[in-house]
Protein backbone atom coordinates (compact mmCIF):
# COMPACT_ATOMS: atom_id res chain seq x y z
CA UNK A 1 0.00 0.00 0.00
CA UNK A 2 2.49 2.24 0.89
CA UNK A 3 3.81 2.23 -2.98
CA UNK A 4 0.48 2.25 -4.41
CA UNK A 5 0.97 6.67 -5.86
CA UNK A 6 4.53 6.05 -6.95
CA UNK A 7 3.80 2.91 -8.67
CA UNK A 8 0.56 4.37 -10.42
CA UNK A 9 2.55 7.18 -11.26
CA UNK A 10 5.75 4.77 -12.67
CA UNK A 11 3.72 3.20 -14.74
CA UNK A 12 1.85 6.22 -16.21
CA UNK A 13 5.35 7.16 -17.43
CA UNK A 14 6.26 3.98 -19.25
CA UNK A 15 3.30 4.21 -21.26
CA UNK A 16 4.47 7.24 -22.48
CA UNK A 17 7.55 6.27 -22.86
CA UNK A 18 6.17 3.65 -25.45
CA UNK A 19 5.92 0.28 -23.05
CA UNK A 20 2.82 -2.02 -22.48
CA UNK A 21 0.34 -0.63 -19.41
CA UNK A 22 -0.03 -2.18 -16.02
CA UNK A 23 -3.47 -2.76 -14.39
CA UNK A 24 -2.61 -2.18 -11.00
CA UNK A 25 -3.97 -3.29 -7.64
CA UNK A 26 -2.86 -2.27 -4.20
CA UNK A 27 -3.50 -4.15 -1.38
CA UNK A 28 -1.54 -4.98 1.98
CA UNK A 29 1.77 -6.29 2.08
CA UNK A 30 0.34 -10.23 3.79
CA UNK A 31 -2.31 -10.48 1.05
CA UNK A 32 0.07 -9.49 -1.85
CA UNK A 33 2.74 -12.25 -1.10
CA UNK A 34 -0.03 -14.88 -0.10
CA UNK A 35 -2.26 -14.46 -3.91
CA UNK A 36 1.25 -14.43 -5.63
CA UNK A 37 2.28 -18.05 -3.50
CA UNK A 38 -0.98 -19.42 -4.40
CA UNK A 39 -0.56 -18.83 -7.84
CA UNK A 40 -2.80 -15.79 -9.12
CA UNK A 41 -2.02 -15.03 -12.56
CA UNK A 42 -0.27 -12.22 -12.67
CA UNK A 43 2.72 -10.18 -14.26
CA UNK A 44 4.81 -8.66 -11.84
CA UNK A 45 4.98 -8.42 -8.37
CA UNK A 46 5.93 -5.10 -6.25
CA UNK A 47 6.51 -6.18 -2.11
CA UNK A 48 9.41 -5.24 0.54
CA UNK A 49 12.68 -6.52 -0.65
CA UNK A 50 12.61 -9.83 1.91
CA UNK A 51 9.23 -10.62 1.45
CA UNK A 52 9.98 -10.83 -2.36
CA UNK A 53 13.22 -12.72 -1.89
CA UNK A 54 11.08 -15.89 -0.08
CA UNK A 55 9.02 -15.23 -2.93
CA UNK A 56 11.78 -16.26 -4.88
CA UNK A 57 12.75 -18.85 -3.08
CA UNK A 58 9.23 -20.36 -3.81
CA UNK A 59 9.38 -20.02 -7.27
CA UNK A 60 6.61 -17.66 -7.43
CA UNK A 61 8.73 -14.78 -8.90
CA UNK A 62 11.93 -15.07 -11.19
CA UNK A 63 14.51 -15.04 -9.13
CA UNK A 64 17.09 -12.93 -11.26
CA UNK A 65 14.12 -10.41 -11.64
CA UNK A 66 14.07 -9.25 -8.16
CA UNK A 67 14.73 -5.67 -8.55
CA UNK A 68 15.17 -2.91 -5.79
CA UNK A 69 12.95 0.13 -6.81
CA UNK A 70 12.96 2.72 -4.15
CA UNK A 71 13.63 3.08 -0.06
CA UNK A 72 11.05 4.05 1.96
CA UNK A 73 11.78 5.60 5.94
CA UNK A 74 9.84 5.40 8.29
CA UNK A 75 8.44 9.29 10.11
CA UNK A 76 7.06 10.30 13.08
CA UNK A 77 4.19 12.65 12.74
CA UNK A 78 1.50 13.99 15.72
CA UNK A 79 -2.05 15.58 15.20
CA UNK A 80 -2.60 19.11 14.15
CA UNK A 81 -5.53 21.63 13.64
CA UNK A 82 -4.52 22.17 10.11
CA UNK A 83 -5.80 20.69 7.33
CA UNK A 84 -3.24 21.92 4.98
CA UNK A 85 -1.19 18.83 3.77
CA UNK A 86 1.81 17.84 5.88
CA UNK A 87 5.09 18.15 5.00
CA UNK A 88 8.74 17.04 5.46
CA UNK A 89 11.32 19.22 5.76
CA UNK A 90 14.44 16.84 5.60
CA UNK A 91 15.09 16.65 9.11
CA UNK A 92 14.78 14.02 11.74
CA UNK A 93 11.91 13.96 14.33
CA UNK A 94 14.91 12.97 17.15
CA UNK A 95 18.47 13.98 17.64
CA UNK A 96 18.54 10.43 18.86
CA UNK A 97 17.19 7.34 19.71
CA UNK A 98 17.20 8.42 23.43
CA UNK A 99 15.02 10.94 21.90
CA UNK A 100 12.37 8.44 20.61
CA UNK A 101 12.38 6.59 23.37
CA UNK A 102 11.26 9.59 25.41
CA UNK A 103 8.38 10.60 23.32
CA UNK A 104 7.27 6.96 23.49
CA UNK A 105 7.21 7.06 26.93
CA UNK A 106 5.58 10.14 27.02
CA UNK A 107 3.14 9.30 24.31
CA UNK A 108 -0.66 8.22 25.80
CA UNK A 109 -2.02 6.49 22.53
CA UNK A 110 0.86 5.50 19.85
CA UNK A 111 -0.53 4.11 16.55
CA UNK A 112 1.52 2.25 14.33
CA UNK A 113 1.14 0.11 10.90
CA UNK A 114 0.24 -3.16 10.07
CA UNK A 115 3.44 -3.58 7.50
CA UNK A 116 7.07 -4.14 7.97
CA UNK A 117 7.61 -0.92 9.51
CA UNK A 118 4.92 -1.42 12.51
CA UNK A 119 6.67 -4.87 12.69
CA UNK A 120 10.14 -3.36 13.04
CA UNK A 121 9.02 -0.44 15.37
CA UNK A 122 7.42 -3.31 18.07
CA UNK A 123 10.59 -5.15 17.77
CA UNK A 124 12.77 -2.22 18.19
CA UNK A 125 10.70 -1.23 21.46
CA UNK A 126 10.57 -5.01 22.65
CA UNK A 127 14.53 -4.60 22.11
CA UNK A 128 14.49 -1.60 24.58
CA UNK A 129 12.95 -3.42 27.48
CA UNK A 130 9.82 -1.35 26.73
CA UNK A 131 6.87 -3.59 25.58
CA UNK A 132 5.28 -4.09 28.89
CA UNK A 133 4.98 -0.59 29.29
CA UNK A 134 3.83 0.40 26.32
CA UNK A 135 1.78 -2.49 25.27
CA UNK A 136 -1.59 -0.87 26.50
CA UNK A 137 -1.12 1.98 24.34
CA UNK A 138 0.27 0.60 21.09
CA UNK A 139 -2.62 0.86 18.59
CA UNK A 140 -2.06 -0.89 15.39
CA UNK A 141 -4.19 0.58 12.52
CA UNK A 142 -6.87 -1.36 10.85
CA UNK A 143 -5.72 -3.03 7.38
CA UNK A 144 -6.44 -0.17 4.68
CA UNK A 145 -6.18 2.84 7.45
CA UNK A 146 -3.64 5.01 7.14
CA UNK A 147 -1.97 5.93 10.81
CA UNK A 148 -2.37 9.68 9.01
CA UNK A 149 -6.49 9.37 9.96
CA UNK A 150 -5.93 7.76 13.30
CA UNK A 151 -3.44 10.85 14.27
CA UNK A 152 -6.23 13.56 12.33
CA UNK A 153 -8.98 11.71 14.15
CA UNK A 154 -7.55 11.92 17.37
CA UNK A 155 -7.37 8.00 18.20
CA UNK A 156 -3.50 8.31 18.72
CA UNK A 157 -1.36 11.12 19.84
CA UNK A 158 2.38 9.97 18.37
CA UNK A 159 2.16 8.04 14.75
CA UNK A 160 4.68 6.22 13.20
CA UNK A 161 4.29 5.18 9.55
CA UNK A 162 6.07 4.76 6.18
CA UNK A 163 7.01 8.99 5.12
CA UNK A 164 5.64 8.18 1.76
CA UNK A 165 2.04 7.39 3.55
CA UNK A 166 2.57 10.59 5.67
CA UNK A 167 3.40 13.24 3.33
CA UNK A 168 0.61 15.21 1.95
CA UNK A 169 -1.86 14.05 4.32
CA UNK A 170 -4.75 16.91 6.50
CA UNK A 171 -4.63 17.22 10.07
CA UNK A 172 -1.14 15.83 11.01
CA UNK A 173 2.05 17.61 11.72
CA UNK A 174 5.59 15.52 10.63
CA UNK A 175 8.19 15.76 13.06
CA UNK A 176 10.64 13.74 10.59
CA UNK A 177 12.38 10.66 10.07
CA UNK A 178 13.60 8.06 12.91
CA UNK A 179 16.99 9.50 13.65
CA UNK A 180 20.22 7.42 12.16
CA UNK A 181 20.34 5.12 15.44
CA UNK A 182 17.04 3.93 15.12
CA UNK A 183 16.37 4.36 11.79
CA UNK A 184 13.20 1.95 10.33
CA UNK A 185 13.65 1.91 6.09
CA UNK A 186 12.29 -0.59 3.99
CA UNK A 187 13.59 -1.57 0.50
CA UNK A 188 10.87 -1.66 -1.91
CA UNK A 189 11.20 -4.23 -4.80
CA UNK A 190 9.75 -5.38 -8.34
CA UNK A 191 9.73 -9.02 -9.81
CA UNK A 192 8.29 -10.85 -13.10
CA UNK A 193 6.14 -13.66 -11.53
CA UNK A 194 6.92 -16.56 -12.84
CA UNK A 195 2.99 -16.97 -14.03
CA UNK A 196 3.83 -13.89 -16.26
CA UNK A 197 2.85 -14.53 -20.16
CA UNK A 198 5.18 -12.46 -21.38
CA UNK A 199 8.19 -12.31 -18.93
CA UNK A 200 10.32 -10.40 -21.78
CA UNK A 201 7.81 -7.17 -21.58
CA UNK A 202 7.19 -7.37 -17.62
CA UNK A 203 11.29 -7.15 -17.21
CA UNK A 204 11.29 -4.37 -19.55
CA UNK A 205 8.80 -2.46 -17.74
CA UNK A 206 10.61 -3.50 -14.76
CA UNK A 207 13.81 -2.08 -15.62
CA UNK A 208 12.20 1.57 -16.70
CA UNK A 209 11.12 1.59 -12.99
CA UNK A 210 15.13 1.98 -12.06
CA UNK A 211 15.38 4.03 -15.17
CA UNK A 212 17.14 7.85 -14.88
CA UNK A 213 13.39 9.19 -16.07
CA UNK A 214 11.54 7.29 -12.83
CA UNK A 215 14.45 9.19 -10.31
CA UNK A 216 12.11 12.37 -10.10
CA UNK A 217 8.79 10.69 -9.61
CA UNK A 218 10.26 8.34 -6.87
CA UNK A 219 11.42 11.50 -5.20
CA UNK A 220 8.76 13.20 -5.54
CA UNK A 221 6.61 10.88 -4.03
CA UNK A 222 9.56 10.96 -0.40
CA UNK A 223 11.50 7.97 -1.14
CA UNK A 224 14.84 7.40 -1.80
CA UNK A 225 17.15 5.79 -4.35
CA UNK A 226 17.49 2.63 -3.15
CA UNK A 227 20.70 2.13 -3.01
CA UNK A 228 20.58 5.27 -0.15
Amino acid sequence: MATRHVLTDLAAAAVRAGLPEVELESVGGVDAAKRVAEGEKLDLVFLAEGALRRLADGGHVVADSVTPLMLSQVAVAVPAESEEPAAHDGGHAFPDAAGLREALQQASRIGYSTGPSGVALVKMIDGWGLGDELGQRMVQARPGIPVARSLAEGEVDLGFQQLSELVGQPGIRILGVLPPDCAIDTVFAGAVATAADDRAAALEVLRFFTSEAAAPIVAEHSFAPAGS
